[in-house]
């Protein structure tokens, strides 16, 4: 078995209580929870699996989920805000990155691809970058905040960039798009390519210096522009609408190009001397700042929520397909269980209610073999989710199990009138009623394999719950209140 995080490698949080007055730090907690709880879950199971030993790619992919669960829960342990930065060649994103940290540690030049590898550098704001944020200032200052230079997304091996793209957009907390002069095409379809990890982006127009009649409104129009075209050849809509608004467009000139001055000397001649005008840079430390004051907190537990939702959908359905062959023989051994119990109980209802205690054994020794055990009162909320969301299938064998139930606790009592007929009676309405109840429980089975498959979520500190608790909860004037819709339609949860 491929090694797994080790339990002891993230100190217990129960200690660390945020208060309610401060909805951000609530939900971080909510997600330290959460991601606690997944990491302990399964790392139990596969400590316990001695006896079922999954196949070498299975062990492979489960472990690379298992260290993204454990990566995410570091992160936030630590309360590190990620912002990444992107952009075709030559635009300059090494260069703001220099100019946020207020010194040249990334190195930049006139040549194409100076950037070959994704680079983390952290950034510690200085109190002078803080001292505009006049409400809660406090928030920012012990959130480390790691900034992510990229390659440019138009290099060669374009494939395996836009694989690493995607990878660093999901686990950031915001994004960066830098862009200089005319916005092409395909710095539009990059944009849009960014936004399908649903988080927060902000467009940085660098080298104003160069475009001074370059504005916020002008480079929005532009965007509406390229909108247009995509949706004349697509016949959708734009999708960068609700993510980016002028709000969104940040001007800045990391780098300005050095301006020739001429320079009087003291006995009169003239000189000429080159001179680099100050960085302008910052309003984007501002809005960055802003951004991470106001909703940082709440978009890193998304995140890394939303990491965990997918991670154990996959992790789920990778231990339903290593018990496959288990399972189903422990279905249909509670299917003729069921079955039995039902059968011969002469008593109506109690049968009924002897056919539902199999049902619930069964989902928990079901939710035992797959390494996912509940309790007895969770159990009982996902036997009646099951019932009520099965449709006609379920509701069918109750209603027609209760009749057969009666018909034969009738023929139990008659018995003694006419002791032949009333065995019929008897046997015939025990067997309808055993083989309704065995579809019923084989029905519960599959429904309890299907929830695990996509990914359960047990308890009100499941990532599916805490995620949805904060889509409600987010302020109205933060950028993922903007796009909470949509991503509540990507995780296939209800509007909110």
């Amino acid at each position: 078995m491929l090694p797994l995080p080790t339990l002891t490698q993230f100190p217990p949080i129960a200690n660390s209580v945020a208060s309610p007055a401060d909805p951000q730090g609530v939900h971080l907690q909510r997600a330290r929870v959460s991601l606690r709880q997944a990491l302990n879950r399964y790392t139990t199971y596969f400590r316990a699996a001695k006896t079922h030993p999954a196949e070498v790619s299975t062990q492979a992919r489960m472990k690379k989920d298992m260290d993204q669960l454990a990566i995410a829960l570091n992160k936030l342990e630590n309360s590190t805000a990620r912002v990444a930065v992107f952009g075709l060649v030559s635009r300059g994103k090494s260069a703001v990155l220099n100019a946020l940290l207020g010194k040249k540690v990334l190195p930049t030049g006139p040549l194409n691809g100076v950037t070959q590898a994704p680079q983390e550098i952290v950034w510690s704001p200085s109190p002078k970058d803080l001292a505009f944020l006049s409400s809660s200032p406090h928030s920012l200052d012990t959130l480390p905040i790691e900034l992510i230079d990229t390659p440019g997304l138009d290099e060669i091996d374009g494939q395996t960039r836009a694989a690493m793209a995607q990878t660093i957009a999901r686990q950031a907390d915001l994004i960066l798009f830098v862009v200089s002069g005319d916005i092409t095409r395909t710095e539009y379809e990059a944009l849009c390519d960014l936004r399908q990890a649903q988080k927060p982006i902000l467009l940085v127009f660098n080298k104003i210096d160069l475009y001074p009649d370059q504005s916020r409104q002008a480079i929005y129009q532009s965007l509406q522009q390229l909108a247009a075209k995509s949706a004349a050849r697509s016949g959708k809509t734009d999708p960068l609408q609700r993510l980016l608004s002028t709000n969104e467009i940040v001007l800045v000139a990391a780098e300005p190009a050095p301006l020739q001055v001429r320079v009087e000397q003291p006995d009169g001649r003239m000189i000429y001397e080159w001179e680099s005008p100050p960085v302008q840079i910052s309003a984007l430390k501002q809005k960055i700042l802003s951004i991470l004051s106001q909703e940082g907190r709440s978009l890193m537990a998304l995140n890394a929520l939303v990491q965990v939702q997918q991670a154990e959908s996959r992790l789920a359905s990778n231990l339903v397909e290593l018990h496959n062959t288990e399972a189903e023989a422990l279905i249909w051994k509670f299917v003729r269980y069921k079955a039995i119990a039902v059968a011969l109980n002469p008593i109506a209802v109690l049968d009924l209610v002897g056919g539902a205690i199999s049902d619930l054994a069964m989902i928990r020794a079901l939710s035992e073999l797959y390494g996912l055990p509940v309790t007895r009162h969770e159990a009982g909320k996902l036997w009646k989710t099951i019932i009520l969301s099965s449709g006609s299938v379920m509701l069918t064998e109750i209603g027609s199990g209760l009749v057969l139930g009666i018909g034969k606790s009738a023929a139990a009592a008659t018995s003694g009138v006419d002791s032949s007929s009333s065995l019929a009676v008897y046997a015939g309405a025990a067997i309808a009623q055993a083989s309704l109840a065995g579809v019923g429980a084989y029905s519960v089975g599959r429904a309890i394999q299907v929830y695990l498959e996509q990914g359960c979520s047990w308890g009100p500190q499941g990532a599916n719950v805490v995620i949805q608790d904060i889509l409600k909860q987010l302020d109205t004037s933060t950028i993922t209140y903007r796009i909470r819709q949509e991503l509540t339609d990507q995780l296939g949860f209800p509007p909110v």
